[in-house]
């Protein structure tokens, strides 16, 4: 039988002027008694403000956080607003460390940090035998699929489940946070161990049409698309669509992904903008040769509870951390489903934030709604699995 007390603490404020919104953050955590505070801080608070008002707990008590594009906690969808979540030092042990300097990723500095955080904590409760990973990361690095490659060597069977920085609709500058400190260029790791069983998830409501499109002309290390079938790729993707190149928007690419098959697995890639000389910008890797499949979507309401119920089976009612990519959010305030969904993610406790990008085990994916579900541990045992709707391994990308 599943213990029903909360175990996982929420916080969040409303409150516009920075300084009043973390005291108010603070002032509903038991911080002292929390082994991992998680902080999203929405659009327009002063960074500044935060690092010295958490000043006081570095080294008292772990905190990892980022800047979003979008909240989600109490009330479902959120804007400016600052959330946390705390997990209590009684049920978990977790080990924290940042990269810095991503433009110069190094990979082995990358796989070693994920080996020492993993020592840290199996150390500490060998006898805990539940352990993933948590990533926080710039979302404007263009790093995140190298960066998921080299920490998934690393820590081996551990899911590793994790979000891209925001900064609202801006694109400007992304920040994470570790230490008391909000930095660019960077990731943070934080490795969790815990008695409690914890799934990883990760799912969309995007289907495959047979509309195919390849790219003949990228830049994969910009992520960008010049070509398209061997026209410009702005113009291209406009016709597919039967619309005007001068109608691309935000709305327009949440409503109308692209799909790269990878192995048995479609992975949605996005479109972040187009440029002005009519190149398309995307969130993830992209590049010369990659055949892409419009996507369609189906009813994101619907699939959100379908797939949020199937993580409270039985009554049970988890703690669920997510980061739901800006474009599923966008397509929510575009079909005027914005409340409704806000109800769905209320009424199933989601606790997370809008992102630029997921990342999940092996691979960096948009367009998804990805995160770990925590369950009170059984009253009879120490120890219950881990488990995760794992993607299979990707294999060689679908060609021309």
């Amino acid at each position: 039988m599943l213990r029903s007390e909360v175990f996982v603490t929420r916080a969040q404020s409303a409150a516009p002027d920075t300084g009043r919104a973390i005291a108010e953050i603070l002032a509903q955590l038991p911080c002292h008694d929390l082994a991992l505070i998680i902080l999203f801080v929405g659009e327009g608070h002063d960074l500044p403000t935060l690092e010295k008002a958490l000043a006081p707990l570095v080294g008292k008590t772990q905190i990892i956080g980022c800047t979003t594009a979008g909240e989600i906690a109490a009330g479902g969808y959120l804007e400016g607003q600052i959330v946390a979540l705390g997990l209590p030092r009684s049920l978990f042990r977790v080990a924290t460390g940042s990269l810095t300097n991503l433009s110069r990723f190094d990979p082995e500095a990358a796989r070693n940090l994920a080996f020492e955080l993993r020592a840290e904590v199996t150390f500490s409760t060998a006898d805990w035998a539940n352990e993933v990973a948590f990533l926080l990361t710039d979302g404007l690095s263009l790093m995140e699929d190298q960066l998921v490659w080299a920490l998934s060597e690393a820590l081996g069977q551990s899911p590793l489940v994790g979000g891209s920085a925001g900064d609202g609709l801006r694109f400007g500058k992304t920040f994470v946070l570790h230490e008391g400190r909000f930095m660019t260029d960077a990731a943070v790791l934080a490795v969790l161990r815990t008695p409690c069983r914890v799934t990883a998830f990760r799912f969309d409501h995007l289907e495959p049409t047979a509309q195919r499109m390849v790219v003949t002309d990228a830049c994969p290390a910009q992520r960008l698309v010049r070509e398209i079938n061997g026209m410009p790729a702005g113009p291209e993707y406009a016709r597919i669509l039967g619309k005007d190149p001068q109608q691309l928007s935000p709305f327009i690419f949440a409503a109308n992904p692209v799909l790269s098959k990878i192995g048995d697995e479609h992975h949605v890639l996005a479109i972040q903008r187009v440029e002005p000389d009519g190149t398309l910008r995307f969130f993830s890797a992209i590049e010369t040769g990659l055949v892409l499949r419009l996507a369609q979507s189906t009813d994101l309401e619907a699939h959100l509870e379908r797939e949020l119920a199937g993580l409270a089976p039985k009554g049970e009612r988890p703690t669920i951390l997510a980061c739901d990519c800006i474009l599923r959010r966008l397509e929510a305030e575009n079909t005027q489903t914005r409340h409704r969904i806000s109800s769905v993610l209320d009424r199933y406790g989601v606790t997370g934030f809008n992102t630029y990008g997921e990342q999940f085990n092996l691979v960096h994916v948009n367009q998804t709604f990805t995160g770990l579900a925590f369950y009170p541990p059984d009253e009879d045992t120490d120890a219950m699995e881990v488990s995760a709707f794992v993607p299979r391994q990707p294999g060689a990308p679908e060609n021309a």
